[in-house]
């Protein structure tokens, strides 16, 4: 007979309130958005009045959460960019010369004097003043290799040494190049979803593209310009020993050297070391703070390699001045007055408290590893989003009026039950788009829409198994449970197909594809329990209360 144990009645009801009570603060977007930045501004910068009331505009016992609006509904900019990674090659090899340098130091009796060459990008040379000790040299200098850290590229090296006439030639091996290129990839999609997410943007969609290209789309941005200023801000910290200073913007600083200008003093330049000590890569931490007269400064700390490079240079260099470099400009030129071996300083200038955050954000979101190219770019506005809006709203509204007014007219009462369902699972749908913090776009609503027609079909199989039974002259509670049991089958063969569908479409699709998938996989899961477990619930509820003799589908 007709049994549900109450456990069961419980655990159906728990899941359908939480859901939709997840999905309740959509109704509120407004409301709620304003909440939960005025939240986020209070950890961040502390409590005002305004963001306070703010805050209080939605129950902090109530969800918050909400569904992400999509790019093609909210407005916002796009980017395509391609990445540089020939750049890294030739910082990679500037930062092999100190290591390569000391090394052949060690053997200066066999290889004579050492002297770096002018040479292309991606490639080190080296001179040594005695050729007949090139075979020593080669040596010293493949010591220095590593090795290849990629499935790949086992058991090879990172460099590949050659000797020309009395140059050493020394470039990365095919192996390193490719995990570099890699790694430069994959290190500019996380600084860049680093800096957008530091920014208070929502749900950013940032994805490689093809070898070398990233995809960008912000939804909530004022424009591509605002982006790409955002993106483009390079915000690479270095530290360099002092050669001399000038007042001449046209000196030339000479070999291996560079002139950059003073942040602070107008007309004053200084002439650096063009391989830096220490590099904002090693950065750990960076955060807004006040020096000790009370000016706004920010605060850093290295990672134990920059530390020990910090603390020796210090160490060995009291009494110098030492430079710190914020893209291209001197920040400072302090007097090194005492080793610093706690691997941690202070960046001091004329800022305000906004440039020291903003600064502060930037470090810690670290430098781009290689120059980007913007290849494609747009800004969609907010008032095309809105139509995206209005006119999925009335797909939704239109579909889903059809469907009510299809099932009340064509299965009576069982069909304002499947009715009640259908509302039910569109509310779980959105509550667990809000609960994963899934972003929708205008494909994902027509995924929606896709469901709420998909959704009776459960319903449709169940009310005529039961009619099928009926007219057996089996009794109208033995009716409802074979219609139910009989259904279950196809039921679940038939979702469980489109459900496999939908995860191959989000596995090997990308941007609307996998919009689309989300939802109609989602709206199959609600869908399976609102048909097998939420209207037969209520039929049940319902057959306990009325005991009818017979029954009518």
């Amino acid at each position: 007979m007709l049994q549900i144990p109450t456990w069961k009645r419980v655990l159906i009801w728990t899941a359908v309130v939480l859901g939709l009570a997840f999905a309740m603060p959509n109704l509120f977007y407004t409301r709620v958005e304003q909440r939960n930045d005025a939240v986020a501004e209070i950890e961040k910068l502390g409590a005002t009045p305004e963001r306070e009331a703010a805050r209080a505009l939605w129950p902090d016992w109530l969800p918050a959460t909400l569904v992400n609006l999509g790019l093609d509904l909210r407005g916002g900019a796009h980017l395509l960019a391609e990445v540089k990674v020939e750049d890294v090659y030739e910082s990679r090899m500037d930062g092999y010369w100190p290591e390569i340098r000391d090394a052949l130091r060690e053997e200066r009796a066999v290889v004579g004097t050492i002297r770096r060459q002018d040479s292309a990008p991606g490639t080190l040379r080296v001179r040594i003043s005695q050729p007949e000790g090139m075979a020593r040299a080669l040596e010293v200098v493949r010591e220095v290799a590593r090795p290849v850290v990629t499935l790949t590229g086992v058991g090879a090296s990172d460099i590949v040494v050659a000797a020309e006439g009395a140059d050493i030639v020394v470039q990365l091996s095919d192996e390193e190049k490719l995990a570099t290129d890699n790694r430069t990839i994959q290190q500019s999609l996380e600084i860049i979803r680093r800096r957008v997410d530091e920014v208070g943007t929502r749900e950013p969609t940032i994805q490689r593209q093809g070898e070398d290209r990233i995809l960008i789309q912000v939804p909530g941005i004022g424009s591509a310009e605002e982006l790409k200023a955002l993106i483009g801000t390079t915000a690479q910290l270095t530290f360099h020993p002092v050669i001399s200073r000038t007042s001449d913007a046209d000196q030339n600083p000479g070999p291996r050297n560079i002139l950059f200008p003073s942040l602070d003093e107008e007309g004053v330049f200084y002439v650096l070391e063009q391989t830096p000590v220490v590099t904002g890569e090693e950065l750990t931490d960076a955060q807004p703070g006040f020096d000790q007269n009370g000016q706004p400064s920010v605060n850093f700390r290295f990672n134990p390699t920059g530390a020990r490079k910090f603390g020796q240079y210090t160490s060995d260099n009291v009494g110098s001045p030492f430079a710190i470099v914020l893209d291209e400009e001197v920040i400072s030129a302090p007097v090194i007055r005492e080793a610093i071996t706690g691997g941690s300083g202070q960046i001091t200038g004329n800022f305000s408290v906004e440039e020291s955050t903003k600064l502060a954000i930037l470090l810690r979101a670290g430098a781009l590893p290689a120059e980007m190219t913007f290849l494609e770019e747009r800004t969609i506005g907010p008032e095309l989003g809105a139509d995206s809006i209005e006119a999925g709203r009335i797909a939704c509204l239109i579909a889903g009026m059809a469907v009510l007014v299809f099932m009340a007219l064509s299965y009576g009462w069982f069909g304002i039950v499947a009715n009640i369902a259908l509302v039910i699972n569109v509310g779980l749908i959105f509550g667990l788009l809000s609960a994963i913090g899934a972003t929708l776009t205008l494909p994902g609503i027509a995924g929606i829409v896709l469901t709420i027609g998909m959704a009776v079909d459960a319903n449709v199989l169940v009310f005529e198994r039961i009619r099928e039974e009926l007219k057996t002259a089996k009794g109208p509670a033995r009716a409802i449970e074979l219609g139910y049991e009989k259904a279950l089958s196809a039921i679940l063969d038939a979702n469980i197909t489109t459900f496999i569908i939908a995860v191959i479409l989000f596995t090997m699709g990308s941007g609307p594809v996998r919009g689309f998938s989300v939802t109609l996989g989602l709206g199959i899961l609600t869908s399976i329990f609102t048909a097998i477990f939420v209207t037969r619930l209520i039929l049940v509820m319902w057959f306990e209360r009325r005991r009818p003799k017979t029954i009518e589908v």
